[in-house]
């Protein structure tokens, strides 16, 4: 790939410094669309109507535990242009991994890390949308993804009515609009 005359963003890490998450623990991850696209269905009365890459989002998500055996998945909503969940990591055995593609023999002994697990989401959920829209190896989701650590009792719930009255909220977002 040819630089020579181009300025690579220069992207500084947005997680906390010196934080193992692989950890056990409850995080809020929010990942929005390549630009912003409207491309997972629209909202109408305050109620998100999944469109058929919405409902592959919605399979995807629920499928992760298949994939990654030290997670248990709680709340999640899906919107027009991005997604919020709440993912427990729950390390009671096995052994840290992290990567591209970990290739453990007993993926019950084996406790991913959160970025793997996002990692999968966007992957799985990305293949499956572009080989529906005949579109391979075009970007559906943002390159980083946003993630809160949950602390307290009082900031999942805060968290999880804040992802259940996210469609309802929709025309009050600022944001709402982009990729229209």
């Amino acid at each position: 790939m040819e630089t020579k005359n181009k300025k690579l963003p220069n992207r500084h890490s947005i997680r906390l410094a010196n934080y193992d998450y692989s950890s056990d623990g409850w995080y809020f991850v929010t990942t929005c669309t390549h630009k912003g696209e409207h491309l997972f269905g629209t909202i109408t009365d305050g109620k998100m109507k999944l469109n058929q890459y919405g409902i592959i989002v919605q399979e995807c998500w629920n499928d992760l535990t298949n994939h990654y055996s030290n997670i248990v998945l709680h709340d999640f909503c899906i919107m027009p242009n991005h997604f919020h969940g709440i993912i427990e990591i729950n390390n009671d055995k096995g052994t840290i991994r992290a990567g591209l593609k970990p290739a453990p023999t007993d993926l019950d002994n084996v406790n991913f890390a959160l970025s793997e697990i996002v990692r999968g989401f966007k992957t799985f959920s990305s293949q499956k949308i572009n080989r529906l829209r005949q579109s391979a190896g075009e970007s559906v989701w943002q390159r980083n993804y946003f993630e809160h650590v949950i602390r307290s009792e009082k900031s999942y719930y805060t968290l999880v009515n804040y992802i259940h009255n996210n469609a309802v909220r929709w025309s009050l977002d600022k944001l709402n609009n982009m990729g229209e």
